[in-house]
């Protein structure tokens, strides 16, 4: 077989990383400009939604403090749970429902609820056969906007945190929300839904649409039990096929740009009315890291310095390179029994070769391989192939991109709160290892930012572990797999991992869909989402609060600086490797029960 990694891998993977930082520079002025809310409450488009927000009460012109802060948002989510459920359970009377479903059971709708308010949008049903139209629109894509909205005001206040000196406020959660829905996710939305719809992706409100098909498809299905107890097999013709209708393009191009993931169809991006060309495949992962790449950069203007937002983005682009390339590598390798078997996997001009079970031809091993890092990575959950038909060594890299705490390049928002999280946990140790003052940005960082920081790193890993656990340790974990030993345990143990960071894809062969997975995933989902951002938001009030040290004066005793450069190769290479510790220490154990030992089995 010749090398895995092609010259179209690398071409592939060379314009994309080329188009994101391109796209990531205007972005980065724009999100800026957002988070100087002084400058943003003077334009004056600003005025219909200051007004608005008065009359709701919000006062826009006061800012708050981080509890004020923590306190509106949580409200604000509880609020959208509530409303989603009660959608969902009540859309059998509702309008906007031509193939007449019926309300969704309490455990699923409580679990799609805690989904798409958290941004996971981890979905244990077929959205074309369980939500009406109404469902798709007012409860799941409204939630796109406003979990991603969420999740990019966190981001605004730890970045106000960093900026700041002596002050109390972080912003105003109502104004920041208001402000990155209408300036931000719904113009960039409405933008790309309409190319997505001339490009093929379907967006109507009718109903299923039963098509005659030119070509019957002939198939053998089982007939009545003959004399010897045996189905006999009876010759029968398809001559009609039900279609899915709906509003696709609309929720597709929020559920990119937001990084949210669910998908209005089951088999998600790779069904052909969501992601016809592959055209829409590469806009589909641009739109993904769009957002997270331009707030790296949004940082560093705001903090005042480039550099500082370039180094967040240079190990985030590290650690994805690395993923992407193992992917690649590992699919395009096949599997070695096939190959033993005698079957044909190498590319040529006629085949992708490889390994492409799981996946559709016209993307082949390059483009599959890549969107399942991107997804994975960026806390979207968006599918193109079945993850759970990647190989063992490939599927693996995926898991671990989540459980790294999706802060390669990660969620809108999350993303970066979450990787700042981990440069103040850098500094914290450096400092320790090379006798000087943790200090980031211009903030001496002491033992209380790092007991915010380790709970901030610790909550996800513990309720992946835990839940995982408590799963395969129990009846009712247990009887939803269908795959038995180590592939088995993968399932499980992704699922949690999606769950817990917010990702929301998934491996098949577990049946999530139980009263069991529903409520133990929803759990995941909710702590996951807010155990997080409350300590990130407490950070940032702490942070905000402190007077910026005086670099000039803060000289070491043998005339070095005390204060560790945060803008430089070093630190992006000792980022880097804090980030894949923190994964290496908490997750090799059950990945080496669950991937592993799959891919041993499989070279055996």
């Amino acid at each position: 077989m010749t090398s895995p990694l092609t010259l179209q891998m690398m071409l592939l993977l060379a314009a994309f990383m080329a188009s994101v930082l391109l796209l990531a520079l205007p972005m980065g002025r724009w999100l800026a400009a957002l988070v100087h809310s002084d400058a943003a409450s003077k334009s004056a488009w600003s005025r219909i939604p200051n007004a608005v927000l008065h009359a709701c009460g919000a006062q826009p012109e006061r800012e708050q403090s981080w509890r004020e802060y923590t306190v509106a948002l949580l409200v604000f989510n509880i609020i959208g749970v509530v409303a989603v459920y009660a959608l969902q359970r009540l859309q059998g009377v509702l309008p906007l429902n031509p193939q007449g479903f019926a309300g969704v059971s309490p455990d699923s709708a409580f679990n799609t609820a805690i989904s798409f308010v958290t941004n996971t949008d981890w979905q244990g049903y077929a959205g074309e056969s369980t939500m009406s139209h109404l469902t798709q629109m007012l409860a799941l894509a409204v939630q796109n906007f406003l979990s991603a909205a969420t999740g990019m005001a966190v981001a605004f206040a730890l970045m106000r945190g960093f900026a700041r000196h002596g002050v109390q406020a972080v912003g105003n959660f109502w104004v920041d929300v208001t402000r990155i829905t209408l300036y931000v996710l719904l113009p960039l939305s409405v933008v790309f839904a309409l190319v997505l719809s001339s490009q093929g992706v379907i967006q109507n409100l009718h109903a299923d649409t039963q098509v005659t098909l030119t070509q019957p498809v002939q198939f053998t299905a089982p007939g009545p039990v003959g004399a010897d107890g045996k189905p006999t097999e009876v010759a029968s013709v398809a001559t009609t096929q039900t279609l899915p209708m709906g509003p696709m393009a609309s929720q597709e191009a929020i559920k990119m740009i937001g990084t949210n993931g669910g998908g209005f169809l089951n088999a998600n991006s790779a069904h052909p009315f969501e992601n016809p060309t592959a055209w829409t495949n590469l806009l589909q992962m641009l739109a993904i890291f769009l957002i997270p790449a331009g707030l790296c950069l949004a940082f560093g203007h705001v903090v005042g310095d480039k550099r500082q937002g370039w180094a967040l983005l240079s190990a985030m682009t590290v650690i994805f390179v690395v993923a992407v390339i193992a992917i690649m590598w590992a699919e395009q390798s096949g599997n070695p029994k096939l190959s033993a078997l005698g079957a044909d996997q190498v590319a040529s001009a006629l085949q992708s070769g490889g390994n492409m079970e799981g996946k559709e031809s016209r993307f082949g091993i390059a483009a599959t391989a890549l969107f399942a890092a991107i997804t994975t990575a960026a806390s979207c959950g968006a599918v193109n192939g079945m993850h759970a038909s990647l190989t063992p060594l490939g599927g693996g890299v995926t898991m671990l991109l989540m459980q790294l705490g999706e802060v390669v390049f990660g969620g809108v928002g999350s993303g970066l709160y979450g990787m700042l999280i981990f440069a103040v946990m850098a500094v914290f140790l450096a400092g320790l290892m090379i006798g000087r003052t943790p200090e980031y940005l211009g903030k001496k960082i002491e033992p209380a930012e790092i007991k915010l920081v380790s709970i901030a790193i610790l909550m996800t890993p513990l309720l992946v572990l835990l839940g995982s656990a408590v799963a395969v340790s129990t009846d009712a974990g247990r009887a939803g797999l269908l795959n038995p030993g180590a592939a088995g345990f993968s399932e499980i143990l992704y699922a949690f991992s999606s769950a817990a960071n917010n990702n929301g894809s998934a491996f098949a062969g577990l049946s999530a869909n139980t009263p069991f997975y529903n409520a133990m995933l929803g759990v995941a989902m909710w702590i996951g989402r807010f155990g997080v951002i409350v300590p990130v938001l407490a950070l940032a009030g702490a942070l905000a609060s402190k007077k910026r040290v005086q670099r000039v004066a803060d000289v070491a005793a043998d005339g070095n600086s005390a204060a560790i450069p945060t803008d430089g190769l070093l630190f992006v290479v000792l980022l880097v490797a804090t980030v894949m510790l923190v994964g290496a220490l908490t997750y090799i154990p059950a990945l080496a029960l669950g991937p592993v030992v799959e891919h041993l089995n499989l070279i055996k």
